[in-house]
């Protein structure tokens, strides 16, 4: 009978990581079949032949429990080819088994196996990611007519004809590329699952990020705005005050405004960590900002701004995510009253902080060039290095021509 083992084989360059094979004895003859399945030299228990999971990465721990399930799989495919051949009582050798296996081994199928992937994220909290490998496979079930299709069948004409369908519906170069690049992302982790082999078929769609177009507004339609009054429509109004109170605050993202409490105002200075880099800015509070905190009432609350409601029965995440949508529907109307040839959007407020500085001669170094650099690293190269007292003296002169 023909025994099968796990072997693994460490990577020649120092902290990489190596690859799992089985090793398929019979009659004396060894092959091998290579997995795919790739580990560090300290997650591989050579005596007992296991995987070992560490203690402090859940993100890692996923991965190679994944790995564990599929270990377990092929073995079981493994024996039964084994045990089929034995019963049959005929001569075989250690290449047939592999052959069997190769064309045994069970279909993982792509709709499935990216629900595995969401499900995952969620579970280590990288809740935006999950969101956005959900919005994409919901745009790839449509094209698919919701049939799905094995991962070893994703390949250039499917992604080819893929990309044409989104551009058939009118999207933009950017959006397109989204969605391919988080397809991208779920086909590289099934390649470094040894589930499928590397075939590169992203290779002749579009993955790349256009430069857009700024989305910033003048100074002059920024007091146009805070001259706006909707006494009798109060939703037009927070709509108004959240716009402004983001410019007020550098271009802050509505993410990081709903999620400010009391307790990150102090003495005058207002210091939160963003949520998207985790990057801590600090700024001077000015008396624009603190009229708006006064016109709502969060007596019970911990926010700082009625975004989030803590007594609610709504996800914490869906409230601002609502909240956000309805801002920005009435903002679009704003602008089209206001004869904007935009989309007035809370986004709008960052591009218009950054550009209506380098109007006022704002050092290039204080704020970047009106967001645009081509990626946020850059950006946040600019901010990491910068003075506190410079961006606080460079959003006062702002403020005061307002």
């Amino acid at each position: 009978m023909a025994t099968v083992k796990i072997k693994f084989r460490p990577s020649s360059v120092p902290n990489e990581q190596g690859i799992l094979f089985y090793q398929i004895i019979h009659q004396r003859i060894a092959r091998q079949q290579k997995t795919g399945y790739r580990l560090y030299a300290q997650e591989w228990n050579a005596h007992t032949a296991k995987v070992v999971l560490p203690t402090n990465n859940e993100e890692r721990q996923g991965y190679l429990l994944t790995i564990i399930e599929h270990i377990q799989v092929d073995l079981s495919v493994f024996h039964k080819i084994i045990c089929r051949f034995d019963r049959d009582n005929k001569e075989y050798t250690a290449d047939q088994v592999i052959a069997a296996f190769l064309v045994e081994r069970p279909r993982i199928y792509l709709f499935s196996f990216m629900e595995g992937v969401i499900t995952h994220l969620q579970s280590i909290n990288r809740v935006r990611t999950s969101e956005n490998y959900a919005t994409t496979l919901s745009s790839f079930r449509r094209f698919r007519a919701n049939k799905d299709l094995p991962l070893e069948a994703i390949h250039g004409e499917v992604m080819m004809a893929y990309e044409n369908y989104l551009q058939q519906q009118g999207l933009t170069p950017n959006t397109t590329s989204f969605y391919m690049r988080n397809l991208r992302a779920v086909y590289n982790r099934a390649v470094e699952q040894g589930l499928i082999p590397q075939r590169f078929p992203f290779k002749h769609v579009y993955t790349g990020v256009e430069k857009t177009i700024k989305r910033a507004i003048p100074l002059k339609v920024i007091k146009q705005i805070k001259g706006l009054d909707f006494p009798s429509n109060p939703t037009f109004s927070f709509a108004r005050d959240m716009f402004l109170f983001s410019f007020y605050t550098r271009g802050m993202s509505f993410v990081d405004m709903a999620y400010l409490r009391k307790s990150d105002l102090r003495h005058r200075v207002l210091s939160y960590r963003r949520r998207k880099t985790g990057q801590r800015l600090i700024i001077k509070w000015e008396q624009c900002m603190q009229e708006i905190v006064e016109k709502y009432n969060t007596e019970h609350s911990d926010y700082l701004l009625p975004i989030i409601k803590p007594h609610s029965l709504i996800d914490v995440r869906k409230q601002y995510i609502y909240t956000a949508h309805n801002i920005n529907r009435c903002l679009k109307i704003i602008g089209r009253q206001l004869g904007l040839t935009i989309p007035l959007t809370l986004y709008v407020a960052r591009h218009a902080w950054a550009s209506i500085a380098k109007s006022k001669q704002v050092p290039l170094s204080v704020i970047s060039d009106g967001l645009g650099h081509d990626s946020e690293r850059t950006t946040r190269i600019y901010l990491a290095s910068l003075d506190t007292t410079a961006i606080d003296r460079a959003n006062h002169i702002i403020l005061k021509s307002l």
